[in-house]
């Protein structure tokens, strides 16, 4: 009798894990149309696989399918390794994690003084991240060892006092896998061979290399024109380090995390330095937060050709891993989808909505300016007979009507609910619902929405018309060289792109300096979020530089990048 129970159970236990694995697996394939998502993607819940599965192919010019063994660049999810190799390292007494860098690197200049290692593992270090200097993008293709990359950024000033803010900086992960080799004695590559990936059993993870024969590596894809896939631009493998160099598969990684939080990698003690966060969520290589109601463990990556995300949540036991061999958002997106299911949680597709048609009155009361943070609004505007939505410096996104209250565009994953005013009168709040996340906008009074439409109406015609914001070059000029000088009037920069200068500014300083005279601006257009967007010749090298002024001059944002 108990034996049967027994059976009964266990059928109806695989039973269940059939129904969730069928479902995990509409969630992916609701991606891999139109090449959105072409990778593998596992889940996992305890002991139990529910989901292990490749979609699209590794390789389209030869239609190789993608498998759970198929090898994928990691990206920045490598940097959880490079973090768990130092904790090894100070398991050994070769390091401890407050000590100062320039204890082991000799030539470290004077204003690393205060950067200990625990900043670099937790990004609050200062140093500028190279990944973002205008000639990364003419230099990517070149071989850059370690040593090489350092010495890239070793001169630059900080972009902040070690230990007072986070910003994410791929130089502090190249600089950690660095410290690696010179304290322990061996290549990156070779201690994570030895200390980590072979006594896990990971025989399919490895530093990549642009040279080297590597079995079942899938060969990486971006978007190009009209959506076609095409292959992905190169990037010296050299260069990445500590900050995003490895390969891995599903399989491996599903080792990795259970070895990992399963006490065979590190001592308690030790992971719990790795998974506690210090500033913005941020701990050792990993982002420690809470989402859709539970603890999560959560890193991804990006690197030519690669997107990856993975995640880990401590209270249930699921494991989620998505690797893409195309770039873009799916990986993320769909990350917190796969994890609400695996914990029985309700998962509404954006194919699965019905659409309904709402009377004009109630969509009328929805109309309206609604402030998502300083500087940043969402405007909802009715065009016939349907609801648009449109963020500060974004496009606009037609709404589509799932209840009275609750909408969702077609174009990316979210869901805009509406509070409804009593007695009829206009809704006073919003929240927007996306990546788990619910996040809430009051409404503007009339007299400040007024001027944000008025704004946003004069925008609609310049983008048509392809005319410049009045005093927008003007902007540019001074803010060139206000950061010249190091002396940017702040009160003429919106509070958010203000924060962001402060915290940049002697990054930005030292790349406008080094390019020595502003020689031409030259504007070429507006983009479609109504960006002026301007060709900045100097005498060194040229710059493109978006720029978005407000109706009172204000700057809202400003982008600058390597000319194309």
């Amino acid at each position: 009798m108990i034996a049967r129970c027994a059976t009964v159970l266990f059928l109806l236990t695989t039973a269940g894990f059939t129904q969730e694995s069928a479902r995990l697996d509409q969630i992916v394939q609701s991606y891999v149309a139109d090449n959105h998502f072409i990778g593998t993607v596992l889940v996992a819940k305890g002991d139990q696989v529910i989901l292990s599965k490749g979609y699209g192919s590794a390789n389209l010019e030869w239609d190789i399918p993608n498998a759970p063994s198929t090898k994928f660049r990691l990206g920045s999810i490598t940097k959880q390794f490079t973090a768990a190799s130092i904790l090894l390292l100070e398991e050994r007494g070769k390091l401890k994690v407050e000590d100062p860098v320039k204890k082991y690197i000799a030539d470290a200049p004077p204003a690393w003084d205060k950067i200990t290692i625990y900043n670099l593992l937790t990004h609050t270090s200062g140093i500028p991240n190279f990944t973002s200097f205008p000639d990364y993008a003419a230099t990517e293709g070149l071989p850059s060892p370690a040593e090489k990359t350092v010495a890239r950024f070793r001169d630059k000033p900080l972009d902040f006092e070690p230990g007072s803010k986070y910003s994410y900086s791929n130089s502090g992960y190249v600089l950690l896998g660095y410290l690696v080799e010179k304290v322990s004695g061996e290549s990156y590559e070779k201690f994570l061979q030895e200390n980590i990936f072979t006594p896990l059993g990971m025989k399919d993870s490895g530093y990549d290399s642009n040279s080297e024969v590597i079995p079942r590596r899938a060969s990486g894809y971006s978007s190009g024109a009209n959506g076609k896939l095409i292959n992905a631009g190169f990037v010296n493998m050299t260069i990445p380090g500590g900050a995003g160099g490895l390969y891995s598969t599903i399989e491996d990684l599903l080792k990795w995390e259970r070895g990992l939080f399963g006490g065979k990698v590190l001592s308690a003690t030790s992971l719990q330095k790795l998974t506690t966060p210090f500033k913005d969520d941020y701990a050792f290589g990993l982002v420690v937060r809470t989402e859709q109601g539970r603890k999560q463990i959560w890193h991804n990556g990006a690197i030519e050709g690669f997107n990856t995300s993975m995640a880990y949540y401590p209270d249930t036991g699921v494991i989620v891993a998505v690797l893409a061999n195309v770039n873009g958002p799916a990986p993320d997106a769909m990350l917190p989808k796969l994890a609400a299911a695996a914990h029985g949680d309700a998962v509404k597709l954006t194919t699965e909505r019905k659409e309904i048609t709402v009377a004009p009155g109630i969509l009328g009361k929805y109309v309206g300016v609604y402030t998502m943070a300083p500087g940043v609004n969402m405007l909802i505007t009715l065009a016939d007979g349907q609801l648009v939505s449109q963020m500060t410096g974004q496009g606009k996104v037609p709404l589509f009507a799932e209840s009275e209250t609750l909408f969702f565009p077609k174009v990316v994953d979210a869901e805009i609910e509406f509070q409804k005013g009593d007695n009829g009168i206009p809704a006073t709040q919003l929240t927007l619902h996306q990546g788990g996340r619910d996040m809430v906008a009051k409404r503007l009074d009339d007299t400040d929405a007024k001027k944000v439409l008025d704004a946003a109406a004069a925008n609609d015609k310049r983008i048509k018309d392809q005319t410049p914001a009045a005093g927008s070059e003007d902007a540019v000029r001074r803010m060139i060289e206000e950061l010249r000088t190091g002396k940017p009037n702040y009160d003429l920069l919106s509070p958010g792109l203000a924060n962001a200068t402060r915290q940049q500014l002697p990054g930005l300083q030292s790349m406008i300096t080094g390019l020595g005279a502003l020689q031409s601006v030259n504007f070429k257009g507006v983009g479609p979020a109504g960006a002026d967007i301007y060709l900045l010749k100097f005498e060194k090298g040229s710059l493109e530089y978006r720029i978005s002024l407000g109706p009172d001059g204000i700057t809202q944002g400003a982008q600058v990048r390597p000319a194309q």
